[in-house]
């Protein structure tokens, strides 16, 4: 007969798993608090990468390893199984205050102001019905929006918002904003790479304002996605990650209508 195995310790580990990690993060804030005295750290929070932690100091955010505070490390961490800037996510909570939104928080500042971004500053692309709505963060010299470009244009009745934002230089999204063809221009700039062949003169393209835009939303890099339901995703989606975000949208649409309905044949039954 085998001896019976007692699940206490394992349950005991599981139980406490969270908040051995919790220590771990302050104890690595109280080290690198101590070791850089002038320097204001806000926290420290685990990453999906084992021993990889995020510093935060106000808006900038750097990474240290596990046991060691003397090197800190500034820039993105990029999960490149996923194709996902998981730094840029991370911004995307963080307002200037310094203090991080909730995601839903997040989601209505980003669902006002999608609503009331404006489609004359866009390239717009229309599939089907154009039922569902997508805006899209974009450069065109960016590789991985290029990836991304062919993914939207499978999407079935979608209406995506493309913005073009000049990280890595102006004279591409310049000279597709005032091609004689925009669309056309993007499109095949999207799909092959190069300057546009003709263009209108003169011609103010609206980056500065998309540049306003992305501030007001916390777009830090592209591509970044926002649904509209306010749900933004940093980086290259998956097909499904695209489909789910669109149905979840068009849903929390539904319902708010619903609601609105309903509030109003309340009001009109009590008169």
């Amino acid at each position: 007969m085998r001896p019976a195995i007692s699940l206490v310790p394992l349950l005991l580990a599981m139980a406490l798993r969270p908040a051995v990690a919790g220590r771990a993060e302050e104890h690595l804030l109280s080290q690198l608090r101590k070791a850089h005295p002038a320097t204001r750290f806000d926290r420290v929070v685990a990453t999906p990468a084992a021993g990889l932690y995020e510093v935060w100091m106000g808006e900038n955010v750097a990474y240290i390893s596990r046991g060691n505070v003397r090197y800190l490390v500034f820039g993105h961490l990029f999960d490149a199984h996923r194709m996902r800037d998981l730094t840029a996510g991370r911004r995307a909570q963080q307002p200037a205050n310094g203090r991080i939104q909730s995601p839903e928080a997040s989601e209505r500042v980003a669902a006002a102001a999608l609503s009331a971004a404006p489609s004359s500053d866009a390239i717009v692309l229309v599939r089907g019905s154009g039922e569902r709505k997508l805006l899209v963060f974009t450069d065109p010299a960016c590789p991985y929006c290029r990836q991304l470009d062919t993914q939207l244009r499978a999407l079935r009745d979608v209406t995506v918002l493309h913005y073009l934002l000049p990280y890595q230089g102006r004279a591409l999204p310049e000279a597709i904003w005032c091609a004689a063809d925009r669309d056309a221009a993007y499109a095949r700039a999207m799909a092959e790479g190069g300057m546009p062949e003709t263009t209108k003169q003169p011609c103010a393209a609206p980056l500065e304002r998309n540049l306003a835009l992305a501030a007001r939303l916390g777009v830090r890099a592209t591509p970044t996605l926002i649904f509209s339901d306010g749900r933004r995703v940093a980086g290259l989606p998956s097909n499904d990650d695209l489909e789910t975000g669109l149905a979840r949208a068009v849903a929390a649409q539904g319902k708010a209508d619903g609601l609105a309905r309903s509030g109003e044949y309340e009001t009109t039954h009590e008169k």
